[in-house]
């Protein structure tokens, strides 16, 4: 008798659209995300999930497959109970699209930082290449430039001198544009140091709209720099940047560069700024730097600085879902539970690390049979293998958060008080500490990652931290070790929180309501018609409200449906009483933002991505404060939005 062979459910974009609709309860935003980036699907565009539980399924089913390589292994229905829905545990982007995809060769991990360009065409070459096949896998890539030589210097070509950094930073700005990324659109980040003599050409290369899209800047700033520039000193500049004996070497004006830093980022939200003494000062990682693991650059995002050839998946609680009875008054968050759910998260971040590994083994073999000359391949096998080596050495994962701004709100808790900023600094603690207990408890079932050294790490800020804040955790790691090199980041979750329907990352909700237009009914007495168009048709202008703004007009008797229809003026006086209100991107305290994204960055050992977002009205000096405070403040990085700066941001209607 012939065996029956499993029949697999396959549909068309259009089947799979509407059912992601239902999903997500006509949520057409939130389906079609889905859908276009993360249903799985062929070359031939058939599908093979239908919704999101689809997906969860799918994920469950591959980490339980690597759970049970190890001791106690988490059962595929445990796995499954914090995926679904997005309620708890949410892996980013690249594992939702990647995990468990047989149709597609891609990596697992969002982001990657490879080796900058050494002073030479064949370096700078090399880098362009290895950005491509990188981002061809779906990767985001950062680099580092600050190895180039200056404008003006001599190079033995026909040249005679060299033209500096910003050809180059086009030469990569262009090679972004043309790596398809799934429907992605590229991202790449160029960082370079303060030191280097080139840095006002390189912090004024964005300042025209439209140029190098998808590409950020970030420039490297010192402790030195930042005293200097605040104090009216002198700064020293030269090439190469981190010589004792430096081939090219200047006095310049601090204060005067570091205005032209603030002005660019208020005129065209370029460049972001990055401490890189407090990157680096902070990094566990960069205790084995000697054997490779020196932070040279960060991601696209800048929340994961990273060593060359290294890479970092990304994976977020979703803190909304641990509130008890959210916007009343008995709501609290439930710390046991978010607790018990980060250490399995964590061991999640674990799983995906061996994921990601037989992904890299799929395209080394894939590169390898590809029926090209050896020659031609070199680069990307060479490349794939170091990517390996980091990934199997190091084990580095990268655990967040979203939903923050909703959390405190559902507390009761006004974002950027400093009421929330305890709140928000505590749950941090917490996830750090469980966090990094999962991971020795990892190490003792499954080994530590192999360079692991407790002397190396002894005197590093972060871990001193761990240390006072549990001996005992801190003793067990002596004993046992550590499964992964560094653990935890604060991303932007962008689609994400889409489709978790939260705030995103550790941000702010953007806006409580934007408003929107649709046909009215000029004979309907209760229409409000706000707009009537050349061809006669009647508008009325409506409010589509931020998912738990809408929850907290519900819970506080107000029906959305009717509220959206309200004139903006008695719209507004419902949001006064809500604890959103100043509490949204633009018009939270700014200052009091960075201050709590300081006191968060003392619990995340990589660093943490967030933007201040600011009305277009917003003078330049408070741009200064803004950057001068993260500083102060011990953040490891800062960007600005001034709204209008920028094609193609999300604004308020």
């Amino acid at each position: 008798m012939r065996k029956k062979t499993a029949t697999i459910r396959h549909f068309t974009h259009a089947k799979a659209t509407a059912a992601a609709l239902h999903y997500f309860n006509g949520d057409g935003l939130a389906a079609s995300v889905w859908v276009q980036k993360y249903a799985l699907r062929d070359a031939k565009g058939c599908f093979y999930e239908s919704t999101p539980d689809d997906m969860h399924r799918r994920l469950a089913r591959e980490f339980a497959r690597v759970e049970q390589k190890y001791p106690n292994p988490l059962p595929e229905e445990t796995i499954y109970g914090l995926l679904k829905d997005f309620r708890y545990v949410v892996p980013q982007g690249s594992p939702m699209a990647g995990i468990g995809n047989p149709y597609q060769i891609i990596s697992l991990s969002n982001c990657f930082v490879i080796a900058g360009p050494e002073d030479s065409y064949g370096s700078i070459l090399h880098t362009d290449e290895e950005q491509v096949q990188l981002m061809k896998r779906r990767g985001g890539v950062g680099h580092d430039l600050s190895g180039l030589r200056p404008k003006g210097s001599p190079v033995s070509n026909s040249a005679s001198t060299s033209p500096g950094i910003v050809p180059f930073m086009e030469r990569y700005a262009h090679t972004t544009r043309e790596v398809a990324q799934g429907g992605r659109r590229g991202a790449l980040m160029l960082t370079l140091s303060v030191r280097h003599p080139d840095v006002e050409d390189f912090i004024a290369a964005k300042m025209e709209p439209g140029v190098m899209p998808g590409v950020n800047l970030s420039v490297r700033l010192d402790d030195a720099f930042m005293r200097a520039a605040l104090g009216g000193k002198p700064y020293r500049q030269q090439f190469p940047v981190d010589t004792a004996r430096p081939q090219r070497k200047r006095m310049m004006d601090a204060a005067a560069l570091w205005q032209k830093i603030v002005y660019n980022a208020w005129k065209s939200a370029e460049p972001g700024v990055l401490f890189w003494d407090t990157v680096l000062r902070e990094s566990v990682a960069d205790c084995y730097a000697d054997l490779g693991y020196r932070t040279v650059s960060t991601n696209p995002c800048g929340e994961v600085p990273l060593c060359a050839y290294d890479s970092c998946r990304l994976v977020a609680l979703n803190l909304y879902s641990y509130v008890e009875n959210p916007f009343r008054p008995a709501a609290r968050f439930d710390m046991e539970i978010f607790a018990g759910h980060v250490r399995l998260a964590q061991r999640l971040c674990d799983d995906l690390v061996d994921l990601e590994i037989e992904k890299i083994e799929q395209i080394l073999e894939k590169i390898a049979s590809d029926p090209e000359p050896e020659e031609m391949k070199h680069t990307e096998y060479a490349l794939w293998q170091k990517v390996f080596k980091t990934c199997c050495e190091a084990r580095r994962c990268g655990l967040g958060i979203t939903g923050a701004g909703d959390m405190l709100a559902a507390l009761g808790l006004r974002y950027g008080s400093p009421a929330a900023t305890r709140k928000m600094t505590e749950v941090q603690r917490v996830l750090a500490l469980e966090a990094y207990r999962s991971s020795v408890v990892l190490a003792r079932e499954r080994g530590a990652f192999p360079i692991y050294e407790t002397g190396r790490e002894a005197k590093t800020p972060f871990i001193r931290r761990l240390q006072k804040a549990d001996p005992q955790l801190y003793r067990d790691m002596q004993q046992y070790g550590r499964r992964n090199i560094a653990l935890l980041t604060i991303a932007p979750t962008g689609t994400t929180s889409l489709m978790t329907r939260t705030s995103s990352g550790i941000e702010p909700a953007f806006s409580v309501a934007y408003q929107r237009r649709r046909k009215a009914d000029p004979d309907d007495p209760d229409a409000r018609v706000a707009f009537v168009d050349e061809n006669g048709d009647s508008w009325e202008d409506y409010a589509v409200f931020h998912h738990k703004f809408a929850e907290w007009l519900r819970v506080h008797g107000h029906d959305p449906e009717k509220t959206a229809l309200l004139p903006p003026a008695e719209l507004q006086t419902i949001v006064e009483t809500s604890p959103y209100h100043r509490a949204t991107a633009a018009d939270v305290d700014w200052l009091q933002k960075v201050k709590m994204q300081g006191a968060v960055q003392q619990w995340v050992d990589h660093a943490i991505s967030t933007t201040v977002n600011i009305p277009e009205d917003t003078p330049l000096e408070m741009v200064e404060k803004i950057y001068r405070t993260a500083w102060e403040s011990g953040c490891k990085g800062c960007t600005i939005y001034r709204e209008g700066t920028r094609e193609g941001v999300l604004v308020r209607r």
